[in-house]
């Protein structure tokens, strides 16, 4: 059972809390106070004193610093406390501003709630403090769960060589999906810099783009990079593309290169959706990908662009270890099988995912259908994609019902 401490002197933020809290089956102590201990000790279990400690002895997993609390104090606080402690999860409810996430970053506040959020914003921001305190417990990065990499989670990159072939929709959907598996630990990015779908394919109107994540302080701090990803009820964070098609132009390789290694440090799994082609910012996240997930239609101009694109990225030592390819939309009416493009692009399908009305329906809707939980051919491919990505699949042993799955 998790456990939480909220200070603060304001009676609805703390039935906010309360509610948000939970779900989650943990316990809050609140602290009706507008001052703080007068150190940490206080709230650490047993050695502190009756007033701040929880029950059981324990200390907290999540520390809220609640409205209502000098924020000089509280952030001098917060230093002390992470130096101490470095296992505890702190949140900061404030106003947001570039400096002050700055500052509540340099004195260990892993994130910062609005006094005005409500209780899912709450809810999402508590729980995944409380898996970074988790993971911190166990010895690892925050966040970086059971990924493969020492380095951090995994960098999942959805590719194409050719446009039109459902990339956004798998991407959006292997998301989600993933979303079950590390709730508030997956994060998709959208590198499709000039017509980006994810935001629509994911029903979501974003405050910021990645236009700002590489600018400025962003880029310098994970603490105010995290403020502009977009929460999507799946559980799940989002990082659109920009409004403007001209902002391509100010991001450049290297900073997707950074961007990647900085999400990868906070999340489980970094899921991107490329652009069609190969330029800078694709080769750019392919250096970074853990693991890449080659999406082909089944017509012919998809299959020789794929088989090019193996080939160059051959050439170029850039071929993620990790290679799945994702046959989409297929239909045996459409004149050429499985074994035609296994024998062109020189490698096997992995998954098939049958054309079906429901993935038009579910794209055009803004609602993945591994959102809504539907039995489908399609949905169930789907999972099966999402399946090669669980941390113990390696281990375990496996059919190939490829064709079978199209020729029924």
């Amino acid at each position: 059972m998790s456990r939480f401490l909220l200070i603060t002197p304001d009676k609805d933020f703390a039935h906010r809390v309360r509610l948000a809290t939970n779900p989650m089956r943990g316990m809050l102590a609140h602290f009706e106070a507008d001052y703080l201990p007068q150190s940490p000790e206080e709230i650490l279990g047993e050695q502190g004193s009756q007033q701040y400690s929880q029950k059981g002895g324990e200390p907290p997993e999540v520390l809220i610093f609640g409205p209502g609390l000098p924020l000089d104090e509280t952030l001098k606080f917060a230093a002390a406390m992470d130096l101490q402690c470095p296992d505890i999860a702190l949140l900061l409810v404030a106003t947001e501003q570039d400096e002050l996430s700055l500052q509540a970053m340099r004195s260990g506040i892993r994130d910062i709630l609005t006094p005005g959020a409500d209780t899912e914003t709450i809810r999402a921001t508590v729980e995944r403090a409380a898996l970074a305190a988790a993971g911190r417990r166990r010895g690892l990065a925050p966040s970086a769960g059971e990924g493969p990499n020492a380095d951090g989670g995994r960098v999942i990159a959805v590719m194409s060589p050719k446009g039109g072939v459902g990339k956004t929709t798998i991407a959006t959907n292997l998301a989600v999906g993933l979303g079950g598996i590390a709730p508030m630990s997956v994060v998709i990015v959208d590198l499709d810099l000039q017509f980006g779908d994810v935001a629509s394919g994911l029903l979501i109107d974003p405050e910021y783009t990645i236009t700002d994540a590489v600018a400025g302080a962003g880029s310098q701090d994970s603490m105010v990079l995290k403020t502009y990803l977009s929460l999507h009820p799946s559980n799940i964070y989002a990082l659109c593309a920009p409004r403007n098609p001209i902002e391509m132009d100010n991001i450049t390789a290297a900073h997707i290169t950074h961007l990647l290694k900085q999400l990868r440090q906070e999340f489980q799994y970094v899921v991107v959706d490329t652009a069609p082609g190969l330029g800078e910012h694709v080769l750019a996240t392919l250096e970074e990908a853990t693991d890449a997930v080659w999406v082909c239609g089944m017509d012919i101009p998809s299959v020789r662009g794929l088989r090019t694109g193996f080939n160059v990225l051959a050439e170029l030592d850039l071929l993620p270890e990790e290679r799945h390819v994702v046959l989409n939309m297929a239909d045996r009416k459409s004149g050429i099988s499985i074994q035609d493009i296994e024998a062109t692009i020189g490698s096997p399908v992995d998954v098939v995912i049958p054309r079906t009305r429901t993935m038009p329906f579910a794209t055009n809707k803004g609602v993945p259908v591994l959102q809504e939980g539907r039995r489908d051919p399609a949905a169930k491919a789907l999972r099966q994609l999402v399946e090669r990505f669980k941390p113990n699949w390696e281990a375990r042993p496996h059919k190939r019902l490829h064709r079978r799955a199209v020729m029924q």
